[in-house]
């Protein structure tokens, strides 16, 4: 993204925390879910600005506001897809630049739930895990049921015009970007 410094950023789901190693200095609005906003401030040399909020209804801040709009992780976890549609329309509306990054369906630990081809079960299988977490990981649980994985050709779609950066980890697809960098001038 060639990012140099002084970037005014919108992490749609972000943490501070995940910042921390950055090297140059950032302008960061990250956005989460009510009563997922620390309710202290985080020392950072970034200057953060932390608002609660909704990655698929981000009304609060103005067209093209931010340099970038960034999501690690989180696209999969709105909901359906039109869900999936309004985060991407708010991506494309909140920066010129963005980077958004999913898990990949073909990696074979799925991220959320650690299961092997988890994808790939069949749904009582998958109903029978599930019934049994939720006796003990009620929250996690909802989690994982909440969770869709977008594949490549979701994101081509929901992003028009973006590049796909694949990351692979032991010869598999571990996650997808679409991403459009900033530029150059």
């Amino acid at each position: 993204m060639d990012i140099r410094g002084g970037e005014s950023i919108i992490d749609l789901g972000g943490t501070v925390e995940f910042w921390r190693d950055f090297p140059v200095p950032l302008k960061l609005t990250i956005v989460n879910l009510p009563g997922s906003v620390p309710s202290e401030s985080v020392a950072s040399k970034h200057e953060v600005t932390l608002l609660e909020g909704d990655a698929c209804d981000v009304s609060f801040a103005s067209d093209m506001k931010f340099d970038i709009a960034f999501s690690n992780s989180v696209i999969e976890h709105v909901g359906d897809a039109s869900h999936r549609k309004q985060m991407a329309t708010e991506v494309l509306r909140l920066a010129p630049s963005y980077w958004v990054q999913t898990p990949s369906i073909w990696f074979p630990i799925e991220a959320h739930c650690n299961m092997p081809f988890w994808w790939f079960y069949p749904e009582w299988l998958k109903s029978r895990f599930i019934s049994s977490w939720e006796k003990k990981l009620p929250a996690w649980t909802e989690m994982v049921v909440g969770t869709t994985v977008l594949r490549k050709s979701e994101l081509h779609s929901l992003f028009p015009g973006c590049s796909i950066w694949t990351e692979w980890k032991l010869g598999f697809p571990k996650s997808y970007v679409a991403y459009n960098p900033p530029k150059m001038n």
